[in-house]
Formats: C-alpha cells, sequence, structure tokens
C-alpha cells in the first residue's frame, strides 16, 4: 500500500492524500489551495498522476480547502465516484458552484482593470465545469461501511466541523487508516461532539490548531461590547464569515444578542448567497446539529438576508450603522471586499475576524497588522479597528485534537499530522508522543510512501 501527500502539508489548505492499494487509486478530499501565491499557483499545476486513473475519491466535508479542486480533477479526466454524506454534498454543490462563480468574475474583472499579469486571465475553472463535477457523487449512511472493492470499505462517522463532516477509516489489506477531516469542539454552539477512533493502524489527523488553546472567552460578551463600542461612534461592523458553519454560528450568537436587549436596535445584515442557502440544509437534516426548526425561522424574521448583488452596492453605499456578516471568512474573496473596498479606510469601521485565517489571506495580513492590503490590483490603507473573537473557531484546539486520540484500544504503528503549518503539526506531534508515546510524522508537500 502506497500513500502519498498531494496537498494539506505545511499548510492548512489544498487537502488530497492518495491511498493505492491492490490496484485501486482513492484520493481522500481533493481541496484547494488558498493563502500565499505559491500556493495558489498549486492549483494549476497538474496531479504526479492522471485523474482518470483514481477509482474513488473520499470527501470528509464540503469546505473548498477539502472539495474546491474537484471540478480540475473532474475536468482532466476523473470519471470514478465521489462518496461523501448527503449534506456534504449539498454544501459541496454551493461551495463549487460559488467558487466557478467568484473565479469567473474575477478573471473578468482583471480581464477589464488590466491587473493580471496574464494577456486573458482566465478562471481556474468554469461555473459549467462546477456543474459537470455533480453526477460523480454518491452519498452513504453514517457509521455503515461503506465496500469499494472487493477488500477495500470505508465507514464514515461524525467529525463534528460542520454540518456533514467526517472522518474516515479504510480498511485495506488488513489495515485500518483513518483520516480526521477536520474535526470539531466538544461543546460547539451548533454540531455535536465528534466520534473518537478507537482501532487504527495509521491515523491521519489534522493539525490546524495544534500549537494553540482556545481561549475561554465569552463570544457573546465579546460581540456585544465590540458592536457596541462601534454602533455608538456612528461605525459599521463588518464579520467576515465563512459561507458553511461559521456564518450560522455568528447569526444565532446574533440573535441571542439582540433577543436579549444587549446590542442596539441597527439593521443586522447576512450579504451571502450561499450562507442563506445553508439554513436550508440545516432545515433538511435537522439530525445533524443541534438547532431547532423554530430557531432557524425566528433568525430568518430577524436578519437581513441579502442575495441580490445590487442590494449589496445599496447596502455598501449607506453610511447608516450595521452590521453585516458576508463571506469569505479569510477575505480570499467573495462580497466581503466589496464592503472592505468602501469601508476599510474609515476609523469608525469594525472588522471582526471569528476563523483561522491562513498564511497569505487578507484575513491573516490584516491580524498581522497590515497598513494596506490589495483588493482587485489596488490597494487600500487600513484605518478601521481589527479584531478578533478567537473562541469562535469551529476547529479543536490542541487538547481537543489529543482527546480525539484517547479512545484508541491500541498503539497505532504511525500518526501522520496533516492539514497544518508546519510549526503548528511539529508542536502536535511533540505532544502526542509526550503523552501517548505514538510514532509521530510531519509529512512533506508530495512525499511518498509504503505502509
Amino acid at each position: 500500500m502506497n500513500i502519498q501527500f498531494l496537498g494539506g502539508t505545511g499548510t492548512v489548505t489544498g487537502s488530497k492524500t492518495l491511498i493505492e492499494t491492490g490496484g485501486i487509486r482513492i484520493l481522500v478530499d481533493c481541496g484547494l489551495f488558498q493563502g500565499l501565491k505559491t500556493l495558489r499557483e498549486l492549483n494549476w499545476e497538474p496531479l504526479p498522476i492522471l485523474p482518470s486513473s483514481i477509482d474513488f475519491v473520499l470527501l470528509t466535508h464540503g469546505h473548498l480547502d477539502h472539495c474546491g479542486w474537484l471540478p480540475r480533477l473532474v475536468a482532466q479526466g476523473f470519471s470514478g465516484k465521489i462518496f461523501c454524506t448527503s449534506p456534504t454534498k449539498e454544501i459541496a454543490r454551493l461551495v463549487l458552484m460559488d467558487s466557478a462563480k467568484i473565479q469567473e468574475e474575477e478573471a473578468e474583472m482583471a480581464n477589464r482593470g488590466g491587473y493580471s499579469k496574464h494577456v486573458v486571465p482566465e478562471p481556474l475553472y468554469t461555473v459549467k465545469q462546477a456543474e459537470q463535477t455533480m453526477p460523480f457523487f454518491r452519498t452513504i449512511k453514517l457509521n455503515e461501511p461503506v465496500l469499494l472493492d472487493a477488500e477495500i470499505t470505508a465507514k464514515f462517522s461524525n467529525a463534528g466541523h460542520i454540518i456533514g463532516a467526517c472522518s474516515i477509516a479504510l480498511e485495506a489489506e488488513g489495515k485500518t487508516l483513518v483520516f480526521s477531516g477536520d474535526i470539531g469542539r466538544e461543546n460547539d454552539v451548533l454540531m455535536y461532539a465528534p466520534a473518537k477512533p478507537q482501532k487504527a493502524d495509521f491515523v491521519f489527523l489534522e493539525s490546524t490548531y495544534g500549537n494553540r488553546l482556545h481561549p475561554a472567552d465569552d463570544a457573546l460578551l465579546e460581540l456585544e461590547t465590540y458592536i457596541n463600542n462601534t454602533i455608538a461612534k456612528g461605525g459599521t461592523v463588518i464579520i467576515p464569515g465563512f459561507a458553511v458553519e461559521r456564518a450560522q454560528t455568528i447569526v444565532y450568537l446574533l440573535w441571542q444578542l439582540k433577543k436579549q436587549g444587549r446590542i442596539p436596535d441597527v439593521p443586522y445584515i447576512l450579504d451571502s448567497p450561499m450562507g442563506i442557502s445553508v439554513f436550508d440544509i440545516f432545515a433538511d437534516n435537522p439530525k445533524w446539529h443541534k438547532w431547532r426548526r423554530e430557531d432557524c425561522e425566528a433568525i430568518a424574521r430577524t436578519f437581513q438576508m441579502v442575495s441580490d448583488y445590487q442590494e449589496t452596492i445599496d447596502i455598501i453605499f449607506d453610511d447608516a450603522p450595521k452590521v453585516i456578516i458576508a463571506a469569505s471568512g479569510m477575505l480570499t474573496g467573495g462580497r466581503v471586499l466589496a464592503y472592505l473596498e468602501h469601508y476599510i479606510g474609515k476609523p469608525e469601521t469594525t472588522v471582526i475576524l471569528s476563523g483561522y485565517q491562513a498564511e497569505g489571506t487578507r484575513g491573516r495580513k490584516l491580524l498581522e497588522g497590515a497598513n494596506e492590503i490589495k483588493i482587485r490590483g489596488k490597494y487600500y490603507p487600513v484605518r478601521c479597528n481589527i479584531l478578533e473573537i478567537r473562541s469562535l473557531s469551529a476547529h479543536a484546539d490542541q487538547k481537543g485534537l489529543l482527546d480525539w486520540l484517547s479512545d484508541m484500544q491500541r498503539k497505532p504503528q504511525k500518526v501522520f499530522l496533516v492539514h497544518g503549518e508546519n510549526e503548528a503539526a511539529d508542536e502536535l506531534r511533540l505532544k502526542i508522543t509526550e503523552r501517548y508515546g505514538f510514532d509521530c510524522h510531519v509529512p512533506m508537500l508530495g512525499s511518498r510512501l509504503e505502509l
């Protein structure tokens, strides 16, 4: 059995792990690289193997860094099956269509604005190519083995990260390989706690927050304080939100504050067509989350839900105080950029970051104190307040990742730490070795080994 790490190593994006066993090729996740330009350029590179030779894709969940390269895979010849849960399929559909639309729009704007180094800027993939990906999806049931080949099975178990997110146990050649996907938190506002593996010969564990502990801060109090201070100055609050899970969490918390009379009566706006559509997926899959249907309906009445871009323009040029949630969470694209172009230079504006900001993203640059950021070929001075709420992460922290391994009935042969920047992965490696005595390895991008 051979393993090759094609993405999600040394970075939290581009997750792709190739397994070759018994003449079958299986790709666990097929994500988009984000952040640093050197990483983004990898999205344009072909895989070291022909996509047509891959038999199956096993998808842990529908975030862009785990599914966003699928249209390229299909366009280059993949014709196998993509297995995932039903909510993941619906999330992936929204994410891929949104990604393709943004890429088409950005290529068109770069072409009109002349700020691309390419003679004719092209999208990584088109909306049509995203649509052509969906017929390859097959949905599976939670905790029921899926027969991939005569002696190869896969079983999906709840990972607690976003709706539909799973860890995957792959049985092949008498070995059990467990792929964590992204692990959620024990006491998440929306999701149930992740299931812990009990046996594995090899574990592939994410390490996004491998060197950090989430603070025990009161997210409600932080939101209340930041919003009240900003509105009192006549400013606007902008919350970049990942359209899947984070936007819903923030909307839920703001709804709680509004019900309790703790924040002012100004417009509360969710400007994310994809984020709005995710509410329907929550409503259709009540067993996957803690929300009640009546909560979803009450929230929808509290917020101004914006889909039409002309309405976005109208909101942008209305300088009255307001609170806006708009994608994307790391400021890599989406409608939040249109708001930043207008508001980031205003001292009375507050931008609240509430999730992981990968290297090279605008969100990371703002957290690190950038004086200006580049949007669509133009530099904008940063004069607004940049704040962070760290307690809202949808990822387990170092303690959560260590606890996820606590039910193992026997020592695995090796634990591979993936989906993390090098410093985070290496610190988690030391902690796992210290607590459990497991053999841990941080693989290099592109490395290949035999199990």
